[in-house]
């Protein structure tokens, strides 16, 4: 199902096969303003996660990506990294953590910026 101009359900859906492909509707607002922003396309490799898949990858307990609130964008780009970055903060993002494979975007959280792991 067609979420919005650019982004399916299908994208957003667990890797485990359960079926959870529902991120809430500002999740994909955040991420359209963003692709906007930065003026190219955006690959979501991580969306949704039930609370098994999330565990059986050592994600947090408390993931937003349980609630359908988070997405990973994979980038190995530094500077396509920065642009996601700037554009996560400047499109109302509350919750973007920076990785060595990419940037995690979240909404819903008053978490802010923060590096990971």
């Amino acid at each position: 199902m067609k979420l919005s101009e650019h982004f399916h359900d299908y994208e957003f859906a667990c890797h485990c096969g359960c079926g959870f492909a529902s991120p809430v509707p500002e999740l994909v607002q955040v991420l359209e303003q963003i692709r906007d922003a930065i003026r190219r396309p955006i690959h979501v490799n991580s969306g949704c996660r039930c609370a098994t898949h999330n565990q059986s990858i050592g994600g947090s307990l408390n993931s937003l990506h349980t609630q359908g609130k988070a997405a990973d964008i994979p980038t190995d780009d530094k500077r396509h990294k920065f642009d996601l970055v700037a554009a996560a903060i400047q499109c109302g993002a509350s919750d973007i953590g920076v990785y060595d494979w990419g940037v995690h975007v979240g909404v819903g959280s008053s978490t802010g910026l923060w590096r990971g792991k």
